[in-house]
């Protein structure tokens, strides 16, 4: 049996770019994408933190370095540039692979520097 999982997590971005004329992507920074191990052209969702928008499209590699994060095409209209956005990327398992299964989740501050990354979410007191 397969199970589909949190891959990778890119938590709290800053959209850069918004291109409505550009074909349909999400363009972000090539180390960033590295770091989280995700693949170009590789499925994601995206959650518009700002206006609760929730799409889904794919990744496309930014210059590195850059730190862009360029929502593009008809996605353009669900996020502006300075909306911050939750972007994820699923992967399906079976159960040997579970037994070891930790996400990368990666936490962005202001100017889409990482400032800190984990393999499980904190547990927040109520």
């Amino acid at each position: 049996m397969q199970t589909t999982m949190l891959k990778a997590k890119l938590h709290r971005a800053t959209v850069t770019h918004s291109e409505l004329g550009y074909e349909g992507s999400c363009a972000i920074d090539s180390k960033i994408l590295d770091f989280a191990g995700i693949r170009e052209y590789e499925q994601i969702q995206i959650y518009n933190i700002n206006n609760g928008e929730r799409f889904t499209t794919y990744a496309i590699r930014a210059e590195a370095g850059s730190k862009v994060f360029s929502v593009n095409g008809a996605a353009a209209r669900l996020a502006c540039a300075g909306d911050l956005l939750i972007v994820c990327a699923f992967a399906s398992y079976d159960e040997k692979e579970l037994a070891t299964f930790k996400p990368t989740l990666v936490y962005f501050d202001e100017h889409n520097n990482i400032s800190h990354s984990s393999h499980a979410i904190p547990v927040q007191a109520a």
